[in-house]
């Protein structure tokens, strides 16, 4: 089963926007391979686009980070929230069907505001100068992790809705 046989893309969009609009994180619906299954893009800082623009800062940073947090969701069958190796927060909600693991949510882009960017760390993975680095992680929003778990609650309720809007399509 994927993720467009129980809702269209233009309704997963929506989600998308919507979480950013509500929060300011990047929102993506993820299918099981971990691949957005749409093509938009809303930043939440300038660090990440920079970060993702390099081979390694996607193969390294990015991408294992998410690979990681969706097959904790996916296990457990709840949200994880947690953060990538360059410090932000990387928030994901499963979506089970029938107990079936079909896809994720995921937010991210900002940071706990207890927590720093790893500047160091960034500028040894992507090889992106580290004053540029740090320049860029001084922008990074901050989120409390009260928030950060109000976002998985609201999004859970969506992805809720979604499902259910499949079984009584009034």
């Amino acid at each position: 089963m994927k993720l467009t046989d129980i809702a269209p893309l233009e309704r997963w969009m929506e989600l998308e926007n919507d979480i950013n609009a509500r929060s300011g994180m990047d929102a993506n619906v993820f299918d099981t391979r971990g691949y957005r299954i749409s093509p938009q893009k809303h930043w939440a800082n300038e660090l990440c686009p920079a970060i993702k623009d390099t081979d390694k800062g996607q193969s390294f940073i990015c991408a294992p980070a998410h690979m990681n947090i969706a097959a904790q969701a996916a296990r457990a069958g709840e949200t994880v929230i947690e953060e990538c190796d360059a410090g932000m927060i990387k928030l994901v909600v499963p979506i089970v069907v029938d107990g079936e693991f079909i896809g994720a949510v995921g937010a991210c882009g900002m940071r706990f505001e207890d927590s720093e960017i790893d500047a160091f760390l960034v500028n040894k993975m992507t090889d992106i100068d580290e004053d540029k680095v740090e320049s860029l992680a001084a922008k990074v929003p901050a989120i409390t992790r009260e928030k950060a778990e109000e976002l998985g609650r609201y999004i859970l309720k969506e992805v809720d809705a979604i499902l259910n809007s499949r079984l009584d399509p009034r």
